[in-house]
């Protein structure tokens, strides 16, 4: 217990005419950085590396929700693969950049998708 007061005590402003540890004083920013790079910056590097993915797995046929909203198939991808032909309804396709594919719509299989009631 001695040693974490001792250790709070490091951090307090010095009581005498002695000039501060310049160590000392750079751990709190440290610490710092270290919590945002853990709590923030990581999880979106990973986050965006996921979309990517998902984005790269993008093919004709699939079942895709756009950021606006939109529901429709893939009718075909460009072959820079910057945009994709999203059928929304019977002859009506929409060009829409890749980017801005929301997520692919997990289908289910069997007897599930056959039977509409």
């Amino acid at each position: 217990m001695q040693d974490f007061i001792f250790a709070l005590m490091l951090f307090a402003p010095p009581t005498g005419g002695s000039t501060p540890n310049p160590f000392i004083q750079l751990v709190p920013l440290v610490l710092i950085f270290v919590v945002f790079y853990f709590f923030m910056i990581r999880p979106q590097q990973k986050k965006q590396k996921d979309r990517e993915s998902l984005l790269d797995t993008i093919k004709r046929g699939d079942k895709v929700v756009t950021i606006g909203g939109i529901h429709g198939t893939v009718a075909g991808i460009e072959t820079e693969k910057k945009t994709v032909l999203v059928q929304v309804a019977d002859n009506v396709k929409i060009k829409f950049e890749r980017s801005a594919i929301a997520n692919i719509e997990k289908q289910e299989t069997g007897d599930k998708l056959a039977t509409k009631e």
